[in-house]
């Protein structure tokens, strides 16, 4: 049964100019609408071969609510309960952050950094939705990979995610290298790196602020990670971290003050160093 309200939109194409006149970009306003729709993320072409059929009239309300959280800064990602990240498709809320597509450069770095390793030890440290834990261990099967978070919030959703996607990576929670154990191959984390009066956490109002602040400076944690390391890396193993946007300068300054080698930094898809790192040689 379709709508008799003239004021309603009832079809797709008329949802989605309404939500466009909301102020919503295209791109969500069509996830959102699939969304309601029971239809996957990856069938927006549905949506142009169906633009003017007919919709019930339940669609309309609940698409409508759903934009105006959008608007509100509300992430895509929390409204849908999913993001896709390196080929995985995960299940988000706002216990964790959403993945980012500029994360996947921190992924590929770790890949190539464990190339050639036969069943890498790796480490990932505050994994919040499991996003990069479960990215490794989906590129090498053969991987052992573990993955801590002080949340067990945070981990309750990576856990999910790990069982149904059939990927064995093991969880711990610990507040990042508490009694984790020596010799991995790759340390890697994404943590917090926002300062606490960066203007930018206005928008980010939605997630977890403790998995985005850390210190006057951002890089708290980042400091205690770049300390605590050597004691769990194998001789020849790596240490990767995400940072913000300025601050590879001052991330690659700690790695090389701790007597890590082979510092450099990674661009993101934007072409901005987003993730530095460095290898550890244990001193004869």
């Amino acid at each position: 049964m379709t709508s008799t309200d003239p004021l309603s939109p009832t079809t797709p194409a008329a949802m989605l100019s309404a939500a466009a006149s909301m102020g919503v970009d295209r791109l969500d306003a069509q996830l959102l609408l699939l969304h309601v729709l029971g239809r996957p993320s990856t069938d927006r072409a549905w949506l142009l071969v169906h633009d003017t059929d007919p919709l019930d009239d339940a669609i309309w309300p609940a698409y409508a609510r759903l934009c105006a959280r959008r608007k509100a800064g509300e992430p895509v990602a929390y409204l849908v309960g999913e993001k896709e990240f390196h080929g995985l498709r995960l299940q988000v809320d706002r216990r964790v952050l959403v993945p980012r597509p500029d994360t996947e450069t921190l992924v590929e770095w770790a890949l190539q950094c464990i190339d050639g390793r036969a069943a890498p030890s790796v480490l990932d440290l505050g994994t919040g939705s499991g996003a990069i834990a479960l990215a490794i261990q989906n590129a090498r099967h053969d991987a052992r990979v573990t993955a801590v978070d002080a949340s067990a919030e945070a981990l309750a959703v990576a856990r999910g995610n790990a069982e149904r996607l059939g990927l064995p990576v093991r969880f711990r929670q610990a507040n990042w290298l508490d009694r984790a154990d020596a010799g991995y191959d790759l340390i890697v984390s994404n943590p917090p790196y926002i300062p606490r009066d960066d203007i930018h956490l206005a928008a980010l109002q939605h997630e977890p602020q403790g998995a985005l602040v850390s210190g006057d400076d951002g890089l708290d944690d980042i400091r205690r990670i770049v300390d605590a390391a050597p004691a769990h890396l194998a001789a020849g193993g790596w240490l990767l971290l995400e940072h913000g946007y300025d601050q590879a300068e001052a991330v690659r300054q700690l790695l090389s003050q701790r007597g890590f080698a082979e510092t450099q930094s990674r661009d993101d898809l934007a072409g901005i160093a987003r993730c530095s790192g460095g290898i550890w040689r244990a001193v004869k």
